[in-house]
């Protein structure tokens, strides 16, 4: 019951905490600038990760395909059809995400987190300035940019990983991949990775974000909410995944 309580609890917090979130700024010029370093920081940081995963899982899953799919009665387009699907319906959207939860949202939590012990908040409230949205707001909004994007090259580069993993093992043509690329190709795969990602940019931002304001504490607790942050969002990302799946699918 201690458990349920504590879960309703910060539930509400959450909640209460999003209502002085969104607001509108109250300096346009010092938003647009704190939005454009956390662009900087939560996105464009993250691409060299999210290339070097989605090359190598690329060229693993079309060898795994490969390897556990080697029957005549299987055409040779199965491969490249089955790891584009793959791909844009479940890893880049989802196993990105989680890799984007383990990096950034403990940045964020880790970062609020800081500043709360340190009473630099306080001293922002002194001065009249609405802090979750000034400190939290430009967050949300930069991975609700940056990370679809990043699944957009994540879902590319993957599929050229697909390619090297296929041309390492020898037994698939290019052709019959490209083939099996653009076989029923449909613009809703697209538009359904993209709708994942952007409901999971909220929710490791959001997560994250509450984890680090909310904090009491010393600097031991910052570690403690930071892993709090990375693990609830992770969840909550999973759970999503199943509810999206359901409801497009």
């Amino acid at each position: 019951m201690k458990k349920i309580k504590n879960f309703f609890e910060d539930f509400g917090a959450y909640l209460l905490l999003m209502k002085d979130v969104f607001r509108w700024p109250q300096n346009m010029h010092i938003f647009k600038r704190k939005l454009l370093f956390e662009i900087q920081t939560l996105g464009i940081d993250s691409i060299l990760i999210v290339l070097l995963v989605s090359i190598f899982v690329g060229a693993a899953v079309v060898i795994q395909l490969l390897i556990n799919l080697q029957n005549p009665i299987y055409p040779d387009w199965i491969y490249g059809y089955a790891s584009r699907k793959t791909m844009m319906l479940e890893f880049s959207p989802t196993i990105i995400s989680l890799i984007l939860a383990g990096k950034c949202a403990s940045k964020i939590a880790s970062e609020l987190g800081t500043q709360k012990i340190t009473e630099q908040i306080d001293a922002l409230e002194v001065m009249g300035v609405n802090t979750p949205s000034y400190l939290i707001l430009p967050k949300i909004i930069a991975c609700m940019i940056s990370f679809p994007l990043l699944i957009v090259m994540s879902i590319f580069v993957s599929i050229l990983g697909g390619a090297l993993g296929a041309l390492s093992v020898g037994t698939l043509s290019m052709a019959a991949y490209v083939d099996g690329l653009r076989l029923e190709y449909t613009s809703m795969d697209l538009v359904f990775a993209i709708v994942k990602v952007f409901v999971y940019s909220i929710i490791i931002s959001t997560v994250a974000s509450y984890r680090g304001y909310s904090m009491k504490g010393g600097s031991v607790e910052v570690g403690v909410q930071s892993t709090k942050a990375v693990v609830q969002s992770s969840i909550i990302i999973m759970i999503f995944d199943l509810i999206i799946t359901n409801l497009f699918m």
